[in-house]
């Protein structure tokens, strides 16, 4: 994993100061630009740059074609951020204060629709036609265009899903594949796109990501109960106070007794819930066994991913991609 940690982390340094050069604190209005700019300067993991990255190597392609790319995914992701955290009231992002906290609700929204618009700037203005065909670029931008609406598809049944008592396990993972899937899938299309990927290269890639992005969030739903908050960087236990509908969440209501699903649901969605409350509620929950549960379904999915490289050639690429896939079930944050 050391390895994987300094490709990562190499990967931020391109990508990062791509970031810093389309989200230019010069500009003006600055307070616009620096409110735009804090999760990215937070740092992130920058998986999904890396995705694209590293599927563009893998199928032949110049990683310097694919980096605008990787950059304007980093802040489409970065983008639903900001936007995440004020539907969900969140007061902490990568353990600093929230885009809306630091600067108020309307410059949030704001800056993030800044973020948006600059995905698509970045790949028009800044991916290089003398070696990248307009066609794939177009690709691209529809693939783009596409998960973008998956993500406020999947969003919107996340915040229905809050008023709602019952929800199943085949509503749960459409959610994801729409929130959280969709921008994982079209990082590792795209990255095979701009390689000059064929058909189905660029298939595989997206079932990869995909099912990486299924595990990554079923990891993410994990964490939010019972990772430190100190290294999480936001409250653990705010799903429930949120009334996340989780996989966890989904499973423990369907095999608690009556009077255990009365004590989940009197605490989900309480935003006023205690920390001993929230406590409890969440060793209720691992006692259901709905924590493993989820555990061995992201583990299915990551499985998945990686079958999803088999027809690709044994390469140090698709060695680092499987490594990926593993170091989303490992994460602590």
């Amino acid at each position: 994993m050391s390895h994987l940690s300094s490709q990562l982390d190499e990967t931020a340094e391109k990508v990062n100061g791509f970031l810093r050069e389309v989200v230019n604190l010069e500009h003006e209005p600055t307070l616009l630009y620096k409110a735009a700019r804090h999760i990215i300067d937070a740092g992130g993991k920058r998986l999904r740059p890396y995705l694209v990255l590293k599927s563009c190597k893998l199928v032949g392609g110049r990683e310097e074609d694919a980096v605008p790319t990787a950059a304007s995914l980093e802040l489409l992701h970065t983008f639903t951020l900001i936007h995440d955290d004020i539907m969900d009231e969140d007061e902490k992002r990568r353990g600093l204060s929230t885009v809306h906290v630091k600067w108020g609700v309307p410059t949030a929204i704001v800056a993030g629709d800044l973020l948006f618009a600059k995905v698509f700037e970045t790949i028009t203005k800044h991916t290089d036609s003398r070696h990248v065909p307009p066609k794939r670029i177009l690709q691209v931008l529809r693939g783009i265009s596409e998960a973008t609406i998956a993500i406020c598809e999947g969003q919107t049944l996340d915040m229905m899903f809050e008023s709602r008592e019952s929800v199943s396990e085949d509503e749960y993972f459409e959610m994801i594949r729409a929130k959280t899937a969709a921008l994982f899938e079209v990082s590792a299309r795209c990255g095979g796109i701009l390689g000059g990927a064929k058909k189905s290269q660029v298939k595989n890639l997206g079932r990869f990501g995909y099912y990486a992005g299924l595990a990554f969030q079923l990891i993410d739903d994990i964490l939010g109960l019972t990772a430190d908050e100190k290294i999480l960087g936001k409250p653990v236990g705010s799903d429930i106070r949120e009334g996340k509908r989780t996989l966890i969440i989904v499973h423990a209501l369907k095999h608690a007794s009556e009077t255990q699903r009365k004590n989940i649901l009197e605490t989900l969605g309480d935003k006023s819930a205690s920390p001993e409350r929230i406590r409890k509620t969440i060793d209720l929950v691992n006692s259901l066994g709905s924590i493993s549960y989820a555990e061995e379904k992201a583990m299915e999915y990551i499985k998945k991913s990686k079958n999803a490289l088999t027809n690709f050639p044994p390469t140090k690429d698709k060695e680092d991609l499987i490594n990926l896939a593993d170091l989303i079930i490992a994460r602590k944050y």
